[in-house]
């Protein structure tokens, strides 16, 4: 107790630590003990990644009889998040590897004028203690395992964000997707799901290949089809099922084309690029056509070509990991969008179908795909074919909770959708037969 505060006063911080370090060093119990110090100081502006992966790991291997914890949650997280409290100490185990990880604060004032504008009141480090003949095996493959770990841990705790480019501020403003649809609850073809998913699959695995045959990794899709198919909704599904924000481009606010590279280099790798309706939300110049100029602006108007450089262009090199998605009627855009490379995979959002019907029903009643109801043969048989979009089935299915009194009033509904069908194609063939009589 009297040795402490002379030891403080009478020596200089900065001797003060290399005094104790030396002292620790010759009195380890250990001596054959190597640490690695992971701090959080901002170097250059950046944060150092490999301590935020550190701290979300070591939070999974937290004892839970510990007495005291750090606890937070940020608005971008589902849920509370545990941390380690300063001193305490939690052990891994890593290919027979024992590794202890500690968690520490430097409580004193910082003399870094740096540190002090930008905010860093204290150091806060992990330490990282195992056995000096496994160096290489720890930094080699425990450390990039626990980054890996960590990644996949911040996707599950991740809430998904929409985005939408405002022309005003010159900045995408987000909201958060909290309940997005997933393809678990998706009315679509069973076929088509697993195509969809596998595509996404291979797509994610396949980082290196792009990387070697000089590509950039990026995916395009488009969906068309009917309104009320589900496009949109198939959108939501694929950023929830691999955890990527959307960003949703309305060409209709764009003014040139250098408002839309302004608008396509705020976006972020990991992400999805949405362009919805691209027939009929703004009306894009030929390639054929001269350009043209905003006189207010004194740019470039948005014309097809430069939409087809931004996308597939340059701009598709400066980023990894992005998915492009076009919603449309395929039959009115320009062949040059649609070829590979800039539309990999094309994907028809047709009526809805048996298989999807049961999909909606166990969303909305609880009714597994193996359960069967009494009005199940008469629906299978009247809904398959171009009848009923899934939007329109869902709208049906909302009117009642009673599930026979929902399933009774969409079976009505299939029955005069079909009468209209067949009394519209008569009037077509009268209508046919009678222009043939007149030109006879």
């Amino acid at each position: 107790m009297m040795i402490k505060p002379v030891f403080e006063i009478t020596i200089p911080p900065p001797l003060q630590n290399y005094i104790i370090s030396f002292i620790k060093y010759y009195f380890d119990s250990n001596p054959s003990t190597l640490t690695l110090i992971i701090d959080n100081e901002i170097k250059n502006g950046m944060c150092n990644e490999l301590y935020a992966a550190a701290q979300v790991y070591v939070s999974t291997k937290i004892n839970r009889d510990a007495a005291k914890l750090r606890i937070s949650r940020d608005r971008s997280e589902k849920n509370v998040n545990l941390y380690l409290n300063v001193g305490e100490v939690v052990s891994d185990v890593y290919q027979g590897i024992n590794l202890k990880w500690r968690f520490l604060v430097n409580t004193k004032k910082s003399t870094d004028f740096g540190k002090i504008l930008k905010g860093i009141p204290h150091q806060e480090c992990f330490e990282l203690s195992f056995e000096k003949k496994h160096r290489d095996l720890v930094l080699n493959s425990y450390i990039p395992y626990v980054e890996s770990k960590a990644k996949v841990i911040n996707d599950e705790r991740k809430i998904l964000k929409m985005y939408s480019y405002c022309n005003v501020t010159l900045k995408w403003i987000s909201v958060n997707l909290e309940h997005p649809p997933t393809f678990d609850t998706m009315a679509m073809n069973d076929e088509l799901k697993r195509s969809v998913m596998g595509d996404l699959d291979r797509f994610i695995k396949r980082q290196d290949l792009y990387k070697r045959v000089g590509k950039p990794w990026k995916r395009g899709y488009l969906l068309y089809g009917p309104p009320g198919t589900g496009k949109t909704r198939l959108v939501v599904a694929m950023a929830n099922y691999l955890k990527l924000d959307i960003y949703d481009l309305q060409l209709a606010s764009v003014k040139g084309e250098a408002d839309l590279r302004r608008s396509l280099l705020g976006t972020t790798n990991n992400s999805i690029l949405l362009v919805e309706d691209i027939d009929c939300s703004v009306d894009l110049p030929s390639r054929l056509k001269p350009m043209t100029y905003d006189d207010s602006k004194g740019q470039a108007a948005l014309t097809l070509s430069g939409l087809l450089n931004c996308i597939g262009g340059l701009w598709s090199s400066c980023g990894d990991k992005r998915i492009v998605i076009f919603t449309t009627n395929k039959e009115r855009l320009d062949p040059a969008l649609l070829r590979p490379g800039r539309v990999d995979m094309h994907i028809y959002m047709g009526h809805c179908c048996f298989n999807g019907f049961k999909t909606l029903a166990f969303n909305y009643f609880g009714l597994s795909h193996d359960d069967s109801h009494h009005l199940y043969p008469e629906i299978k048989r009247l809904i398959n074919g171009p009848v009923l979009t899934p939007a329109q089935v869902a709208q049906e299915l909302m009117k009642n909770e009673d599930v026979d009194v929902a399933l009774e009033g969409l079976v009505r509904v299939l029955k005069r959708t079909r009468l209209q069908e067949k009394y519209d194609d008569e009037c077509r063939n009268n209508m046919e037969k009678l222009e043939e009589g007149e030109e006879a």
